[in-house]
């Protein structure tokens, strides 16, 4: 065997190890995640948004009170922390959301959320006490919004836009709780 094919070999063998080690050690790039990632988009005329989340599964728990507790900041979905982009000024509940990119935070109430967009961006959600890396001393907007019961279990946590009445909301619905913020 001559000595390229034999650095080839070498090389290729060297990757392959480098992509077993991360895959067992850092993230299993080959498995399905358990809160896989999801971005939705909204676009209208010249307005541009968009979220970027990680959306855990109910799997029989007690999500609102239980496994995301009232009265406490919530990383709003799983892993990374989740993002909001707008490119144009927004009014949120008479208030001024000026265009940029925030990281999106909730604190669930059993009557009520309180939404908060905040301006840093965080790479994780959480700390590695699992307590959120959320910053008040960032935060651009805090408004509270009433909680809607459903009907049905939705049993993935999702965040969509909903322009269906001429009126745009932000929507987050997990478990049999669904809130709807008001954008303009």
């Amino acid at each position: 065997m001559n000595t390229f094919l034999k650095r080839v070999l070498i090389l290729l063998s060297l990757i392959a190890l480098g992509l077993f080690l991360y895959s067992f050690f850092v993230e299993n790039i080959f498995s399905p995640r358990l809160s896989p990632k999801d971005t939705v988009e909204f676009k209208l005329n010249d307005l541009k948004l968009e979220v970027f989340y990680n959306r855990p599964s109910k799997k029989e728990r007690v999500i609102f009170g239980a496994l995301v507790p009232f009265n406490e900041v919530w990383r709003t979905g799983a892993n990374e922390a989740t993002t909001f982009k707008t490119n144009k000024n927004l009014e949120v509940q008479g208030n001024l959301l000026p265009a940029g990119k925030y990281t999106l935070w909730t604190v669930p109430k059993d009557s009520t959320w309180s939404v908060i967009f905040n301006s840093k961006q965080y790479s994780w959600g959480v700390d590695n006490e699992m307590k959120p890396l959320w910053d008040p001393n960032y935060d651009v907007l805090d408004i509270e919004v009433p909680i809607e019961k459903l009907n049905t279990i939705v049993e993935q946590f999702t965040i969509a836009f909903d322009n269906s009445t001429d009126n745009l909301f932000l929507t987050m619905a997990w478990d049999n709780t669904k809130v709807s913020v008001p954008l303009k």
